[in-house]
């Protein structure tokens, strides 16, 4: 075992709620009410219907629940399900350097090992998920690291997935290692591009590293030998050392919009844009997109699905314009496929900005540029991403408001209220329960 492999084996194991700082306790919090919320809303679109399908029919079992319907199923098939749930709506957290999505890799795993162990308290919950965001973000480094292939979050989500649930599982060191070497192995290889160039139902594939990552622990339990895991072939060790000490669950962003996070600097843009100059949709003639090169890949024609709506900068922007926000209600059927919305997107182009590429991927800038009806040209100026850090992450309040329009409409204002009181007090649970029956629809 090489030494950096033996670090991130050791930290897995022996990190302890104690151990973190009020900041990154706080924020493990924030993290799990924002991945809640993201899974409570996905479990209503039709990818989830086909992954609840399938859990049911070939995952039987009674080790875990797919949320918000609460049936039972594998400690696997949970996973399975609740982690493409998670990752369903795109409004799930980030991490600018994978670009890709730690909180939907990391929680699902963590939700079914825990139930599938029981007797997880609060506080080994919570520290288990902030060891698969510190495994999956420096998992994703190494993997793109080394790799000159895109690859989805599932493909490096699955090692971190496959440690926080070895962790709760008991397994011991030597297990772990092959663990986390099995989900490497077993994980899905995904080229990223291709499922942006042509969305799909797969998306990050999250919801098939999940799975991978809670067989891997399961497995590893009963002898199954695994590959040495990717962390000693970190190109700075560094990114591996400094586990425990730099905690870079600190620097996610989150998610305003229910769209790729490539497309929401320009909706913010053209909402800036139309905020202040009071123009209505009907003003509108035309709406240009200044951005790096991989945004204006991103579809530009009608979308025919949820998966299609969401990648589409072009839709995200004229969903933005005409009913001011990018959620569920927009990506969704039957405002998705509405012919004014359309209309609009049918306004907007994007093209290559050179100074805007340079910044990719530590940055993700763009220009929106909006022509009226009457020939005034408004310009939004160099825009990023919102609720991004250093500088305009969310308040604490706005990850509430966020967490009640994505789950009240399905489990309840009373539940929804009930359960934000929760999840700040989870290091005070004496099971995962507040959550498991928490997240259950009114109609379940």
């Amino acid at each position: 075992m090489g030494l950096l492999t033996s670090h991130a084996i050791h930290f897995t194991m022996n990190i302890r709620w104690e151990d973190l700082p009020a900041r990154v306790q706080h924020q493990a919090k924030r993290c799990l009410m924002d991945t809640l919320g993201a899974m409570v809303a996905g479990s209503q679109t039709p990818v989830a219907a086909i992954m609840r399908k399938t859990a049911l029919e070939q995952y039987r079992g009674d080790q875990a629940t797919i949320m918000v319907t609460g049936e039972r199923v594998s400690a696997a098939g949970a996973a399975l399900a609740n982690g493409f749930f998670g990752n369903a709506l795109d409004i799930d957290d980030g991490y600018r350097n994978v670009k890709g999505h730690p909180g939907a890799c990391a929680l699902p795993p963590v939700l079914a090992a825990a139930e599938l162990e029981g007797g997880c308290s609060g506080k080994e919950f919570l520290t288990a998920l902030v060891v698969a965001y510190e495994l999956g973000i420096r998992a994703g480094m190494i993997r793109h690291g080394t790799y000159e292939v895109y690859h989805s979050s599932g493909s490096w989500g699955a090692i971190a997935g496959a440690a926080a649930a070895g962790r709760l599982m008991g397994l011991n060191n030597s297990q772990l290692f092959h663990a986390m070497g099995a989900a490497e192995y077993h994980a899905p290889i995904a080229p990223m591009m291709k499922g942006i160039d042509t969305p799909a139902m797969g998306k990050d594939s999250i919801g098939w590293g999940c799975m991978v990552a809670v067989l891997s622990a399961i497995m590893a339990r009963d002898g199954f030998t695994g590959i040495r895991p990717l962390f000693d072939d970190a190109p700075d060790r560094a990114w591996v050392e400094n586990l425990g000490r730099q905690w870079e669950i600190l620097n996610l962003y989150f998610k305003p919009y229910a769209a790729c996070r490539w497309g929401q600097p320009a909706v913010a843009g053209a909402l800036n844009i139309v905020r202040d100059n009071h123009l209505t949709p009907d003003q509108i003639r035309h709406i240009r997109v200044r951005t790096f090169e991989a945004a204006t890949r991103l579809p530009h024609g009608h979308p025919r699905n949820t998966e299609e709506a969401q990648y589409s900068l072009a839709f995200s922007v004229a969903a933005a314009l005409m009913d001011g926000e990018v959620g569920p209600g927009q990506v969704l059927p039957p405002r998705l496929h509405d012919p004014d919305l359309l209309s609009m997107l049918d306004r907007v182009s994007t093209e290559v900005a050179p100074e805007f590429e340079t910044e990719f991927p530590a940055k993700a800038p763009a220009e929106v540029v909006v022509e009226t009806t009457t020939g005034e040209i408004y310009r939004s100026g160099r825009i990023e991403a919102l609720w991004e850090p250093p500088h305009t992450l969310p308040s604490d309040g706005d990850l509430e408001a966020k967490f009640i329009w994505l789950t009240g409409p399905i489990i309840g204002k009373l539940k929804t209220n009930d359960l934000i009181e929760k999840i700040w007090s989870a290091d005070q649970w004496t099971s995962i329960d507040p959550i498991i029956t928490g997240c259950r629809s009114v109609t379940a």
